[in-house]
């Protein structure tokens, strides 16, 4: 039975390395392989926030609305320049950012792949600022650019091919039901521990690169420490045990503080709109008393 069992599963493998493309994940540099292309994700994902903008009812406040999509537009600026400058500028063509409040409680953000993202209006209490909801995008807009979602799909196709293959060995090799009933037991165990550890290592993925993408777009990534530390005290107890699809609280935090030197390296605070508008209000009421000296630069860029 080992022999024949060997065979079976060496034969799946061999036909899911040959049929999957191997990609880099940008910042961290994982590799990993995948099964569905960009466009079968993107369709099926664009259904699905169709679907749900449907139902949804956008935030009715204008000022917080203004907020989700300037933090999120800027993040998406800074990660379509870093993806130009760093040779991936055909994977820009997968994005059509778009960002949204909606009215419901839950602190919760998400992102369809294609770069669909939510914003969940009780969250905004808990970020409390602009820096730390640029933490929360910077985190959801990595799960898009890591295609983490194309990833899990892939695996899933993974792990039916192989149970598949495995139950057609078991029912061959004239097992008994009882037995087969302990396999299937044990089949679904591990597809459960492997699949929520996958999960964990996305999710810290996109820790990492969403730290990192905040610093690009000019916000402290200093503040997500004591960001996440309000998040675990709004939640009840993340332990991140073995069948946890999230870091606890505590590593998760942890990680941060290593990966902090790393982003920094990246950060350059915005310069602060105030300055620039009142800096142009300054030369707009300058112009009664120095028309003489700027006319011939004025008559040059402006009247012509």
């Amino acid at each position: 039975m080992k022999a024949i069992k060997i065979v079976f599963m060496s034969l799946v493998a061999t036909i899911l390395v040959s049929c999957g493309t191997t990609s880099t994940v940008p910042i961290t540099g994982r590799k990993q392989t995948l099964l569905v292309s960009d466009g079968e994700v993107l369709s099926l994902s664009t259904q699905q926030y169709q679907q749900y903008m449907q139902s949804a009812k956008a935030s009715t406040n204008a000022t917080n609305t203004a907020l989700v999509k300037r933090v999120g537009q800027n993040l998406a600026n800074a990660v379509t320049s870093y993806l130009n400058s760093n040779g991936l500028s055909a994977e820009t063509q997968n994005y059509a950012w778009e960002f949204n409040l909606v009215q419901d409680k839950q602190v919760n953000a998400w992102c369809m792949p294609g770069g669909k993202i939510v914003v969940y209006e009780g969250l905004l209490p808990v970020t409390q600022d602009e820096a730390s909801l640029a933490i929360v995008l910077g985190h959801e807009i990595a799960h898009a650019v890591a295609k983490h979602s194309a990833e899990r799909l892939s695996n899933e196709y993974k792990n039916q091919y192989g149970n598949a293959i495995l139950g057609a060995v078991v029912q061959g090799a004239g097992v008994s039901e009882k037995t087969q009933a302990l396999i299937s037991l044990g089949q679904q165990l591990g597809g459960a521990l492997w699949t929520s550890g996958f999960s964990r290592k996305q999710e810290s993925e996109a820790d990492h690169m969403g730290l990192i993408f905040a610093a690009m777009a000019g916000y402290n990534p200093q503040v997500a420490t004591s960001f996440w530390q309000r998040m675990a005290a709004q939640s009840s107890g993340n332990s991140g045990g073995l069948f946890s699809d999230h870091p606890s609280d505590e590593q998760r935090i942890k990680d941060i503080q290593g990966w902090m030197p790393e982003a920094l390296k990246y950060y350059v605070p915005q310069k602060t709109t105030s300055t620039t508008s009142k800096t142009s209000k300054t030369s707009k009421t300058s112009k009664t008393s120095k028309t003489s000296k700027t006319s011939k630069t004025s008559k040059t860029s402006k009247k012509k």
